[in-house]
């Protein structure tokens, strides 16, 4: 497994997960455009979007249903961007998505900007996780 996207979806390396179920794991950023930046990503191995099996396209798209949600509830946002980079622009070479709480006045633009990386703290993720998985299951389950 020299896979890293394959090691963050599988927990052999440290990740804050929100949620996962048989097929995903969804975990915080820790480059995030804003708090509540979460990946999606298959336990599997799989490259592009193309690649992805049925039960896991659809683990992926419901995950990211379920994370609007919570992430509208407890950051509310002005909207959440949803994304995937494919080919050459998937710096993991394994498929993950974005799930990314934005405000007014913010250019998507600067989503793929290297001019500013703001790198949480470990108590500030771990806070924000706690908050995320309540509000997960308190609300939107």
């Amino acid at each position: 497994m020299e896979c890293l996207g394959c090691k963050l979806a599988n927990k052999n390396l440290p990740v804050h997960v929100v949620f996962e179920d048989e097929y995903v794991c969804c975990f915080l950023d820790h480059e995030p455009f804003n708090e509540g930046h979460i990946l999606i990503l298959p336990k599997k191995h799989v490259y592009d979007a193309e690649e992805l099996d049925e039960n896991t396209a659809v683990s992926i798209m419901n995950a990211s249903i379920l994370l609007s949600k919570a992430i509208k509830k407890l950051f509310n946002p002005d909207g959440i961007t949803i994304c995937q980079n494919g080919g050459i622009f998937n710096e993991l070479t394994h498929y993950h998505m974005h799930v990314v709480p934005r405000y007014k006045d913010q250019s998507f633009a600067d989503f793929y900007s290297d001019d500013e990386i703001v790198i949480e703290n470990e108590t500030k993720l771990k806070g924000t996780v706690r908050k995320l998985i309540e509000v997960i299951r308190g609300e939107c389950l």
